[in-house]
């Protein structure tokens, strides 16, 4: 069985959004559908289509975020060592070019928000980084170019 590593945080956002999608969103869409057949002739009723499409999407997510939740281990950041940056790591970067530091939790790309410096594990500047200790470089395969970056510290 796959073992898919998440936050807390992460898990409780996946654990709210399927609560959502089953006690909300689907009663929701069931009645769209109720609603929709009513109005009769099925072959050219729009409103019936874009429903059942919608139930589709609800039940392919529900599917993904219940087998997620099902495979996922859950990792503290807290319990996390500081001796190479790791899943669940927050890493103090400088780029060497432009010298800007900025600061990153490496997570999974559920809980990836670059406005809240939380980045993908398996996004370029967290590949690139994985693994390193504080002091080394890496280089990271941007859409830009290559970009040379300096792991300060493992916070």
């Amino acid at each position: 069985m796959e073992q898919l590593p998440i936050t807390k945080q992460g898990y409780a956002a996946l654990k709210k959004e399927l609560e959502r999608l089953k006690t909300i969103e689907r009663p929701e869409n069931i009645k769209a559908i109720e609603v929709a057949r009513a109005h009769g002739d099925l072959s050219e009723n729009a409103e019936y289509h874009a429903a059942k499409e919608r139930q589709s999407f609800l039940e392919g997510r529900i599917g993904e975020i219940s087998y997620k939740i099902g495979n996922a281990r859950i990792i503290d950041p807290e319990t996390v060592p500081k001796d190479s940056v790791r899943f669940a790591s927050r890493v103090l970067l400088e780029n060497l070019d432009s010298e800007e530091k900025i600061e990153y939790m490496i997570v999974g790309p559920d809980e990836a928000d670059i406005k809240q410096g939380k980045i993908s594990v398996s996004s370029p500047v967290g590949v690139a980084i994985l693994g390193k200790k504080p002091g080394e470089e890496a280089i990271v395969q941007a859409p830009g170019g290559k970009r040379l970056y300096e792991i300060i510290d493992i916070l």
